[in-house]
């Protein structure tokens, strides 16, 4: 059984999304899938506008996940410091069909922020890869990841979602238009190095912005200013640059705040001592001072107004920036609401692709669910057929010999069915074994025929002369 629990910016708030998102994503599948006895499998997909929980049972569709449920609800609720009850009303819960649709439209970039976006197909890529290395994906889950990949290809090679472009990232620009003059004059300080590091840097290049340094929390940002090409601000140097920033975009996993208003203040009182001790008299004499000022950068001057676009979740950036003058603050829940309204024109064609995709999922689904009966009913006719084959070895190859093997045979083969349609029949349940003969082999009972007990008294017919109402055995 599929089961997902999903927090999104459509169900949840962003302050629970926030606490979600603090915990520590490589622990999340173990932490789900070790919630409960019954859970043999689990993914997590956490981003930052989603945290999203798939998850197989060891159970047959109809059992009541429940227990299981409340046991994921209660392990997430004491890493992320948060009542469980308060999870259980903001998170929706899915299971069966819904699962597979739910992924599918996600991987697909149908459910983010911005219809389309590009970077949720990978981050769907890796979160199965990640539980393959933690060891808590499962045989269902593989099929159900590996389907909701070949969706989102299918989407974006085939419908107007797929157009470049479309991302949280470059939403954020846009709404940052309105606030930048000229782009190609614009000082950027990018802080962070991973991969929505890259995509940010990618969009702002694509504005005309030349003049970007970058910043790594962690201090290993040194590979990915050399592949990008772009100067590294060392942690002595962070407060500096940052005041010297038009516009800061950060986009780390730090789990605390990396931009706050002391580090902005820091910087500003650096660039004004800079500004003084410049235009102060400087003796003949004074060469280690003039050393020092002729070392100072005081180009480009501190700017009077600043836009900071924090793409991390939790929050990179303390919000008590905007007590500061001249700083304007865009963060995620702010963009997400000035997202646009999904296009219906755009999405439909795209939606119509996984529900067909997810009926396929199903549909493979079912058939692989009756494998184990199928090959547990071939094993036992041949079995039996084994066992007649072996009865008469030896015996005279006459059509009479023949007729009778297979007559013998035929009765073998009926006589549990038989004996279940009488023990069935005693306990008034006779219409599930009538079911089944007709699930089985395509065989309907003519109206007002005999009864099932009398039917399982009846002797054989001579062999060529049964006559079944529909199909054939």
């Amino acid at each position: 059984m599929l089961l997902s629990l999903s927090a999104n910016h459509k169900n949840t708030t962003f302050e629970v999304l926030e606490i979600l998102s603090a915990t520590d994503a490589n622990l999340l599948p173990e932490l789900v899938r070790s919630a409960h006895p019954a859970i043999i499998g689990a993914v997590v997909v956490s981003t930052c506008n989603r945290f999203e929980a798939y998850i197989e049972m060891d159970e047959a569709a109809g059992v009541s996940p429940v227990a299981a449920m409340n046991a994921v609800f209660t392990s997430l609720a004491q890493v992320a410091d948060v009542q469980a009850d308060h999870l259980r009303d903001t998170v929706h819960f899915a299971h069966g069909n819904a699962v597979a649709q739910h992924l599918f439209s996600v991987a697909s970039g149908l459910e983010s922020v911005v219809i389309g976006e590009g970077e949720i197909a990978g981050q769907v890529r890796r979160s199965l890869e990640h539980a393959r290395t933690v060891g808590t994906s499962s045989p269902e889950l593989e099929r159900l990841f590996q389907r909701a990949s070949e969706t989102s290809r299918q989407v974006k090679n085939s419908t107007a979602v797929g157009e470049s472009g479309r991302s949280l990232v470059r939403l954020s620009l846009d709404l940052a238009e309105s606030r930048i003059t000229n782009w190609s004059e614009c000082r950027v300080l990018l802080v962070g190095t991973g991969r929505y590091a890259g995509a940010s840097l990618a969009a702002l290049r694509e504005r005309g912005v030349t003049d970007v340094s970058v910043y790594s929390v962690s201090g290993r940002g040194a590979k990915f200013a050399a592949s990008h090409n772009l100067p590294l601000v060392t942690r002595a140097e962070y407060a500096r640059e940052a005041a010297l920033a038009g516009v800061i975009v950060t986009c780390t996993t730090a789990p605390h705040f990396v931009i706050e208003a002391d580090t902005l203040s820091a910087g500003r009182k650096i660039l004004r001592d800079a500004l003084v001790l410049a235009d102060a008299e400087v003796p003949e004499n004074g060469t280690g001072v003039l050393s020092l000022v002729s070392s100072l950068p005081l180009e480009p001057v501190m700017p009077e107004r600043q836009l900071l676009i924090d793409l991390g979740l939790p929050r990179n950036i303390n919000p008590d920036v905007t007590g500061l003058d001249g700083i304007e603050l865009l963060d995620l829940e702010t963009i997400r609401l000035h997202a646009p309204l999904d296009e219906e024109h755009i999405v439909r064609e795209a939606r119509a692709l996984v529900d067909s995709a997810t009926r396929k999922f199903v549909d493979v689904g079912h058939e692989h669910s009756v494998t184990d009966g199928v090959v547990a009913l071939r094993a036992h006719i041949f079995d039996l057929l084994d066992g007649e084959i072996a009865r008469v070895a030896g015996k005279t190859n006459s059509a009479a010999t023949t007729e009778e093997a297979l007559r013998h045979f035929a009765g073998v083969l009926l006589h549990t069915p038989m004996m279940r349609s009488r023990e069935l029949s005693q306990r008034g349940e006779a219409r599930d074994w009538l079911e089944g003969l007709t699930a089985m082999f395509g065989i309907t009972p003519a109206p007002a025929a005999v009864t099932v007990a009398d039917v399982s008294k009846r002797s054989l017919p001579p062999l060529g002369t049964a006559t079944l109402s529909s199909g054939t055995a």
